[in-house]
Protein backbone atom coordinates (compact mmCIF):
# COMPACT_ATOMS: atom_id res chain seq x y z
CA UNK A 1 0.00 0.00 0.00
CA UNK A 2 1.03 3.45 -0.61
CA UNK A 3 1.30 6.17 1.92
CA UNK A 4 -0.47 9.31 1.42
CA UNK A 5 2.17 12.44 0.93
CA UNK A 6 1.98 15.18 4.08
CA UNK A 7 -0.33 18.06 2.74
CA UNK A 8 -0.43 19.38 6.36
CA UNK A 9 2.49 20.47 8.48
CA UNK A 10 2.59 19.35 11.81
CA UNK A 11 3.31 21.02 14.97
CA UNK A 12 7.07 19.95 15.48
CA UNK A 13 7.74 20.58 11.80
CA UNK A 14 5.95 24.28 12.07
CA UNK A 15 7.99 25.46 14.97
CA UNK A 16 11.46 24.53 13.06
CA UNK A 17 10.66 26.47 9.93
CA UNK A 18 9.71 29.18 12.08
CA UNK A 19 13.00 28.54 14.54
CA UNK A 20 14.46 29.25 10.98
CA UNK A 21 12.56 31.79 9.61
CA UNK A 22 13.44 33.99 12.92
CA UNK A 23 16.90 33.09 12.17
CA UNK A 24 17.44 34.31 8.86
CA UNK A 25 15.47 37.30 9.56
CA UNK A 26 17.96 38.52 12.03
CA UNK A 27 21.06 37.62 9.94
CA UNK A 28 19.26 39.59 7.46
CA UNK A 29 18.33 42.67 10.20
CA UNK A 30 22.46 42.85 11.47
CA UNK A 31 23.72 44.44 8.51
CA UNK A 32 21.02 47.18 7.73
CA UNK A 33 21.98 48.54 11.31
CA UNK A 34 25.56 48.49 10.56
CA UNK A 35 25.10 50.02 7.19
CA UNK A 36 23.07 52.98 8.55
CA UNK A 37 25.62 53.62 11.35
CA UNK A 38 28.42 53.65 8.99
CA UNK A 39 26.78 56.17 6.85
CA UNK A 40 26.97 58.99 10.28
CA UNK A 41 30.19 60.87 9.66
CA UNK A 42 32.96 62.08 12.72
CA UNK A 43 31.23 64.99 12.37
CA UNK A 44 27.67 64.17 12.97
CA UNK A 45 28.86 61.68 15.97
CA UNK A 46 30.35 64.85 17.75
CA UNK A 47 27.17 66.73 17.53
CA UNK A 48 24.96 67.44 20.48
CA UNK A 49 21.73 66.05 19.97
CA UNK A 50 19.71 66.37 22.99
CA UNK A 51 18.58 70.19 23.57
CA UNK A 52 16.82 71.79 26.06
CA UNK A 53 14.25 74.01 24.36
CA UNK A 54 11.25 75.95 25.70
CA UNK A 55 8.99 73.07 24.99
CA UNK A 56 10.67 70.21 26.51
CA UNK A 57 11.18 72.57 29.50
CA UNK A 58 7.31 73.18 29.51
CA UNK A 59 7.20 69.42 28.97
CA UNK A 60 9.01 68.44 32.21
CA UNK A 61 7.42 71.02 33.85
CA UNK A 62 3.16 69.90 33.52
CA UNK A 63 4.82 66.25 33.67
CA UNK A 64 6.45 66.83 37.13
CA UNK A 65 9.93 65.79 35.97
CA UNK A 66 12.35 67.78 38.23
CA UNK A 67 14.65 70.26 35.93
Amino acid sequence: MKQKEKTTVGRREFLRVLGAGAGAAAATAVPLASTASAAESDQDKRKARYKETDHVKTFYRVNRYPS
